[in-house]
């Protein structure tokens, strides 16, 4: 059974000026997000700046998530890694705490070999008990989970059930589907492809988008798997200006910056990122209006 099924948000993680995590705001977050029809909270990806939190941190805020949810949707906590001991640490002290499932990074800058990944990935499953997803985003690790890997290590271990895919490479899913023999849940890790991702029999995505528009990206989903594909793709398109304005700079700073035009105090960033151009703050203002959620 998938860990989840729809829109599961890729949340951000709050700061305060001093860039402090700000969990006052960060619970706000969460129950907007329950209100408005998410089908999962994933906390600590690269939206939540996962890469710029303390072991400490990042432990912490993954805990207070899985409070504040209590269990009302499925949690499920990046806790990958270019280290494969501290994913297995992360990994499973984030299991103690309830969390429904695990998403894990390709290793990045360090790379490794399809052999290489299919240890990290084993190694990191075996420490655990719960569900884990593999997410695939090459443009920003360097390193791409090639199609007969992915398939491979969802046959192979029996908690690794599937993969977040981000690579923009449609050809490449496709072949993963056809080999998958419906052993890999596959969840689009891009807001623009949600509709063609579906109609190759993905579960889901994990979304960014849904951080400003839950209840839109959650429809998107459910209209498809109620048999309403044009729905569904009427969504879809109408998304597609503000999915370009919400990548126009590195994620996540044009979704906090959304979030904070919309008072939802998402708060600063972490460097090495900054705050959003102002040209580009103009645009993705505009779409939001367009949208309708400003």
């Amino acid at each position: 059974m998938a860990v989840f099924t729809g829109a599961g948000v890729a949340i951000v993680t709050p700061f305060k000026e001093n860039r402090e995590v700000d969990y006052e705001k960060f619970a706000q977050l969460i129950e907007d997000q329950i209100a408005g029809g998410t089908d999962a909270i994933i906390v600590c990806g690269t939206t939540g700046e996962s890469s710029t939190l303390t072991h400490e941190e990042h432990l912490d805020v993954i805990k207070y998530c899985v409070e504040k949810v209590a269990g009302r949707i499925p949690v499920v906590a990046g806790t990958g890694s270019n280290c494969t001991e501290t994913a297995v640490y992360l990994s499973t002290e984030a299991e103690k705490f309830g969390v429904n499932g695990l998403l894990l990074v390709s290793p990045y800058y360090n790379k490794a070999t399809q052999n290489g990944l299919y240890q990290h990935y084993k190694t990191i499953a075996d420490s655990v008990k719960i569900p884990c997803i593999l997410y695939n985003v090459p443009s920003r690790t360097g390193c791409n989970i090639a199609p007969e890997t992915v398939v491979r290590l969802c046959k192979d271990v029996e908690n690794i059930v599937g993969v977040k895919e981000a690579s923009d490479n449609i050809s490449q899913i496709v072949r993963l589907m056809s080999l998958a023999d419906g052993k890999v849940d596959l969840y689009s890790g891009n807001d623009n492809q949600i509709v063609p991702l579906l109609a190759l029999g993905a579960k889901g995505v994990i979304s960014v988008l849904s951080n400003v528009a839950p209840r839109q990206t959650h429809d998107i989903c459910a209209k498809f798997f109620e048999g309403d594909v044009a729905g569904s793709c009427q969504e879809q398109l109408r998304a597609i200006p503000l999915c370009n304005a919400l990548f126009c700079e590195v994620n996540p700073i044009p979704v906090k910056k959304a979030l904070n035009l919309m008072g939802k105090g998402a708060g600063t960033l972490r460097m090495p990122l900054t705050e959003m151009e102002e040209e580009n703050a103009v645009r993705l203002e505009k779409a939001m209006k367009d949208y309708g959620i400003l």
